[in-house]
């Protein structure tokens, strides 16, 4: 293993943003992970660990301490009280395993089509969209914990999951450092197109019945649609995908937006949560706050193509993604006194 100095990230980020770790290191087995901590603790340095980079904004300066890259590979099934347990190691590519699960029959996953970055991150931020969540497959996580020093599994239990949450980003965050992922799949199974977006694709298309791999392409089209699905050249793939979660609210908040709008509470786009409350659509709120596709403040802007996703124009820094963050999360808050909270994580 070798740790190398005054690396670049942005190569390493979907952003394309981002100055250099002081130190950086992959690890391609699980000695790797236990020695990248080892050499952080050492040295006193603070320690980040990266996957694909598609969830991530780092700061203009870079970062001071160790970047750990997961680069863990593998991926494997085995038949268990009827059903198929997937096995995946953290640093394998997301969509292709999607694509390995769809490919060989197994149903669970298909809707997470296109999801940039790697298998590790999943649970991390439960992973989710058309419908599905990596918690409804997810049986157990292993990962090295930095605070016993030794190799743990996690039971989907243990880890805590709810919207775009799970202990690994909230209660235990930079305790656990993920190697591998076991998902519980569904052979013979239908594939899952109850999603608003999908079930109107496969109506227009007269089709009833649709096949995982129909499924999935269907899925990657409606994203390619939003600029969510990555693109080589495309200015509109320079992101980190949706950056601002969906607010969930209390429920009579709706009659709050109705009639700030003067509309009916019918039209506003919302959807059932935990404990009684609602899920606005961030993307509908930041465009009634006055963004609109194609927004720029610099070589800051907003996609062409969703309103939910910031994109780098070409040589954008942090810094001007971090304005842009600012102005519409000001907007919202101001216009409907809505909290959005970004996604991504930031680094430095």
């Amino acid at each position: 293993m070798q740790f190398f100095e005054h690396v670049p990230l942005a190569p390493y980020t979907t952003f394309q943003i981002g100055g250099p770790a002081r130190w950086f290191a992959e690890a391609a087995n699980e000695d790797d992970i236990a020695a990248g901590v080892a050499f952080a603790a050492e040295r006193h340095l603070p320690l980040f660990v990266l996957g694909g980079g598609s969830n991530l904004l780092v700061s203009d300066a870079g970062f001071s301490g160790l970047v750990l890259r997961i680069a863990l590979e593998g991926i494997s099934s085995a038949q268990e009280n009827g059903r198929v347990i997937v096995s995946s190691a953290a640093g394998e590519d997301w969509d292709g395993l999607v694509a390995y699960a769809v490919g060989t029959g197994y149903a669970g996953i298909e809707c997470l089509s296109g999801i940039p970055g790697t298998v590790g991150g999943t649970p991390v931020q439960n992973v989710g969209a058309y419908g599905q969540e990596v918690s409804q497959t997810i049986v157990t996580v292993r990962a090295f914990d930095r605070t016993t020093g030794a190799f743990v599994d996690l039971s989907s239990a243990a880890c805590g999951f709810s919207y775009r949450r799970s202990i690994f980003n909230t209660v235990q965050k930079e305790r656990y450092i993920v190697s591998r992922v076991d998902y519980a799949l569904r052979e013979n199974a239908p594939a899952n197109f109850g999603y608003a977006d999908l079930a109107s694709y496969f109506a227009a298309q007269n089709q009833t019945a649709p096949t995982l791999a129909e499924v999935r392409e269907a899925v990657r089209t409606v994203r390619a649609q939003k600029g969510m699905l990555l693109v080589a050249g495309n200015s509109d793939c320079r992101s980190a995908g949706s950056f601002f979660k969906n607010p969930i609210v209390a429920a009579n908040a709706l009659d709050s937006l109705a009639e700030e709008l003067g509309v009916e509470k019918r039209s506003i786009p919302a959807y059932p949560a935990q404990n009684g409350e609602v899920k606005l659509s961030a993307a509908w709120l930041i465009e009634r706050a006055g963004f609109q596709k194609g927004y720029a403040l610099g070589n800051a802007g907003i996609s062409s193509r969703h309103t939910l996703a910031l994109i780098n124009r070409g040589g954008a820094s942090a810094a001007e993604i971090v304005a842009l963050r600012d102005q519409v999360t000001a907007a919202v808050a101001s216009r409907f006194a809505v909290r959005l909270e970004p996604e991504p994580v930031w680094l430095g």
